[in-house]
């Protein structure tokens, strides 16, 4: 087999299962990159009457106690349902926001776990409040520095 196979090659998180942020932030899960030395973190956006502000933010560890918005490197597609990327572009901490109303569209978020600061190896994304916008967060995780079949959970 040619190529990548993610499933056997990453650690796939449903970080943050599509839901309607209406309103109310949101964050996704906390994962941990100890094990790993990039995520690639795909945000999507399905119904869009107000788009929401995309910050992700470092801890040291899975309950986010100690927690820092850092800044990322991200692909917009924002065309609907499209599928071409834009160029890399970087953010600072105060996040990414989308465009108002364009429905079907994501962000790809890429960061390297030597991007993270000493003892933070934990990463969340979180939304602002912005209504009713249909959101969903899937993390890979990739260069496993013990890699298996079946990789561990990294959010456990």
């Amino acid at each position: 087999m040619k190529g990548l196979t993610i499933a056997e090659q990453c650690h796939v998180i449903n970080a943050l299962a599509p839901i309607d942020i209406g309103g109310v932030a949101k964050e996704s899960d906390y994962f941990s990159m100890e094990n790993y030395s990039h995520a690639t973190i795909i945000v999507t956006l399905g119904v869009v009457t107000n788009a929401p502000t995309i910050t992700v933010y470092e801890s040291d560890d899975l309950d986010g106690s100690n927690e820092t918005a850092i800044g990322f490197d991200h692909y917009l597609e924002d065309a609907s349902a499209g599928d071409t990327l834009a160029d890399r572009a970087t953010v600072a901490n105060t996040g990414y926001t989308f465009a108002a109303t364009t429905n079907g569209v994501m962000l790809v978020i890429e960061i390297d776990a030597s991007q993270l600061s000493d003892g933070y190896p934990c990463l969340c994304v979180k939304t602002d409040t912005a209504a009713a916008a249909l959101v969903s967060v899937v993390a890979i995780l990739s260069g496993a520095r013990y890699q298996k079949e079946n990789t561990p959970t990294a959010i456990a």
